[in-house]
């Protein structure tokens, strides 16, 4: 091989290196975005999670149950 093909290599090297680099580091970004929203989508379900519970062993009233049965609707007969 002659200097300059070992130039060339060399150099087809060094940008192939420098392609790889640039498209980690956009990985990387893209992964850390995508971990901010796993870790948000984790806190919403969470969150869901304790609101059932504490709805299921609270027994918190639910308001439209309690109104239906105190007000009574207008054209039903009460029995």
């Amino acid at each position: 091989m002659t200097n300059e093909k070992k130039i060339i290599v060399l150099s087809e090297l060094i940008e192939n290196k420098l392609r790889k680099e640039q498209e980690l580091e956009f990985y990387q970004e893209q992964l850390a975005a995508i971990q901010r929203k796993i870790a948000n989508l984790q806190k919403d379900v969470d969150l869901t999670k304790l609101i059932i519970d504490i709805i299921e062993t609270d027994n918190v009233i639910d308001i439209k149950e309690k109104v239906e049965k105190t007000i009574p609707i207008i054209g039903e007969k009460n029995e």
